[in-house]
């Protein structure tokens, strides 16, 4: 099973790299698959962002990971 995790661009670096905060991470990902602006969300798999997210998205899908991280004790 392959999983995306969200994750809001805060930099967009030349290259079309771009720098986004997982929430407790900050990491560069490859934004060629995507039209995103620094705000938006976008899920993250394998170092590519794969899909754009709404804001309400990302930010519910980011609790949900928290949550079942906090329930495995991680």
């Amino acid at each position: 099973m392959c999983i995306a995790v969200p994750a809001e661009v805060i930099e967009i670096k030349d290259g079309n790299i771009g720098l986004v905060d997982f929430g407790d991470l900050q990491h560069e990902v490859r934004l060629d698959l995507v039209d995103v602006k620094v705000g938006e969300f976008v899920l993250v798999h394998v170092g590519f962002a794969i899909q754009r997210l709404s804001r309400e998205e990302g930010l519910e899908t980011r609790e949900l990971f928290r949550q079942c991280y906090e329930a495995m004790g991680a």
